[in-house]
């Protein structure tokens, strides 16, 4: 029976995919933190004003460039096609071999970086016109507005895209197996090429898939939860 078949591979070879389902979660958390940071000096630098003299506007268009030429060559390729040019082209163009892990946080994390440059400046972007005016009349210089009061609501707002994120980092990080990865769906495809059971064992893969998913998906709904607090506010009546 299949059920049987199913209960014979995981008692057999449960190491294999609790080593890959570990490697995955850490592939996606340190990507998602990682890319967070870049995308969020990416935003800020993408929503600067533009300077007004010569060398400065010049400085500032070409860093423009550079950071669009960036999000879109990561938004515009798959992310399988950018870790073979990683981790093949680092040694030929760069002389810089890279061990297998390594390149997995590095590539995942440029990918996503290039996302959350895009849900940060849309943040930014989102934060209502007064609340720059009303630091500009309070002498704020555009690093105090974007610190003390943009960034604190822009980043509230992006939570749940940012929480997407690292859903979708999870079952992007699939494609690392291309580069030998030990995430788990290279060590799925190594317990199938051993049993030669391919339907069991990736649906197996599947399940553990949905419940790492959806279990992260409760702890954020969770913790944004948190972030709202009580929806219904009362006042202290008591006369001191």
């Amino acid at each position: 029976m299949r059920f049987e078949q199913i209960i014979n591979i995981l008692t057999k070879h449960y190491p294999f995919f609790i080593r890959g389902a570990i490697n995955t979660v850490l592939i996606a958390l340190v990507a998602t933190i990682v890319g967070f940071g870049i995308g969020l000096l990416i935003g800020i630098i993408r929503t600067m004003p533009k300077p007004e003299n010569g060398p400065e506007r010049v400085l500032y268009s070409i860093v423009q460039f550079l950071t669009t030429a960036y999000i879109e060559v990561f938004r515009g390729t798959p992310m399988m096609v950018q870790a073979m040019v990683i981790f093949y082209g680092a040694p030929l163009f760069l002389g810089i071999r890279l061990a297998r892990m390594p390149a997995a946080f590095f590539i995942v994390s440029v990918n996503t970086g290039a996302y959350m440059a895009e849900i940060v400046r849309g943040g930014i972007l989102s934060v209502d016109n007064g609340q720059y005016e009303a630091a500009k009349a309070l002498g704020m210089n555009h690093v105090q507005t974007m610190s003390y009061v943009v960034l604190p609501v822009a980043i509230r707002n992006i939570i749940p895209a940012v929480g997407n994120e690292f859903i979708i980092n999870i079952k992007d990080s699939s494609v690392l197996n291309v580069i030998g990865v030990s995430e788990l769906f290279f060590q799925s495809a190594t317990v199938a090429g051993t049993n030669m059971m391919y339907f069991e064992t990736y649906l197996i893969t599947s399940f553990i898939y949905l419940a790492m998913t959806f279990t992260i998906t409760q702890i954020l709904r969770f913790v944004e939860r948190r972030l709202d607090g009580p929806k219904n506010y009362q006042m202290n009546q008591q006369q001191v």
